[in-house]
C-alpha cells in the first residue's frame, strides 16, 4: 500500500508564505511530519508527497520520502495533484489533504480495510466550505461535495482507493476541470457504479486547517500531542 500526502497547494486562504503543511503545530512538530510519522508507525512505508508550491522548503525537510511534481499547481486543484500521482501507481492508496492534523488510531483502522474505496467521515454538522457527503439506503456514498443537501456530515479529507478501483478513478481524475477537488472525481465514479463507503472517525480527533480559525483549534485541540 502507497500513502498520497496532497501539499502542493498555495494555501491562499490561511495567508502563509509557506507550504501551509509545513505549519509548527504546539508540540513542535509540522504537520506534514507529523502526517509522515503517523503512516509510518502505521507500518506505510512508501510515502509519496505532491508538492508544488514552494516545493523545495518541503523536500529539504522530509529527504526521506518520495515526491512526486505537479508543475501546474498555481493554476489546478487537487484533482489534478492526486491524478499526477494515482496515474503511476498500481496498488490500494491511501491519500490525505496535507492540511490535516488527526489521531494516528484512524489509519490502521483504514488499513484494516484494504481492498476498500473509503471516505473517512465526522457525523457533525458542516459549515457551508466543507465537504459533506450523503449515504444511500445501503449504506454506502450516495453524495459527496460540499453542496450536499441535508448532509450527514463532513469528508474529512483522508481517503482508500483500491487497486482493483485505482483504473476507474483515474479515469474520473482526468474528467474533471482543472480547478476541481478530488470529490469531483469520486462523485463521477459513483454515477457510473463504482462503490465507496463511508468509515466513521467521529471519536477521533481530526481537523483539516483551511483557515486561521481551524489552526487557533488545533492548537488548542493538539496542545498535547
Amino acid at each position: 500500500m502507497y500513502a498520497v500526502i496532497l501539499a502542493a497547494g498555495v494555501g491562499t486562504r490561511l495567508g502563509r508564505p509557506f507550504p501551509k503543511s509545513l505549519s509548527v503545530l504546539p508540540t513542535g512538530e509540522r504537520i506534514l511530519g507529523r502526517q509522515i510519522r503517523l503512516l509510518r508507525e502505521a507500518g506505510i512505508t512508501k510515502v509519496i508527497v505532491v508538492v508544488g508550491f514552494k516545493m523545495s522548503l518541503i523536500m529539504e525537510e522530509y529527504p526521506d520520502v518520495l515526491y512526486c511534481y505537479n508543475p501546474v499547481y498555481y493554476v489546478t486543484n487537487t484533482s489534478k495533484s492526486l491524478l499526477h500521482c494515482l496515474s503511476r501507481l498500481d496498488e490500494d492508496v491511501l491519500w490525505m489533504n496535507g492540511d490535516v492534523v488527526f489521531d494516528g488510531d484512524i489509519l490502521p483502522e483504514v488499513m484494516a480495510r484494504a481492498g476498500e474505496n473509503l471516505v473517512c467521515v465526522d457525523k457533525k454538522r458542516c459549515a457551508e466550505e466543507e465537504v459533506k457527503y450523503r449515504v444511500d439506503g445501503t449504506g454506502n456514498i450516495a453524495e459527496i461535495s460540499k453542496t450536499v443537501a441535508n448532509p450527514q456530515g463532513e469528508a474529512v479529507g483522508i481517503n482508500m482507493i483500491s487497486r482493483a478501483g485505482l483504473p476507474a478513478f483515474v479515469d474520473a481524475l482526468q474528467r474533471c476541470d482543472d480547478m476541481d477537488y478530488f470529490e469531483k472525481g469520486m462523485e463521477l465514479c459513483l454515477r457510473e457504479g463504482v462503490a465507496w463507503k463511508p468509515h466513521d472517525i467521529s471519536s477521533y480527533r481530526c481537523i483539516e486547517v483551511d483557515f486561521l480559525e481551524d489552526w487557533q483549534q488545533v492548537q488548542a485541540t493538539f496542545a498535547n500531542g
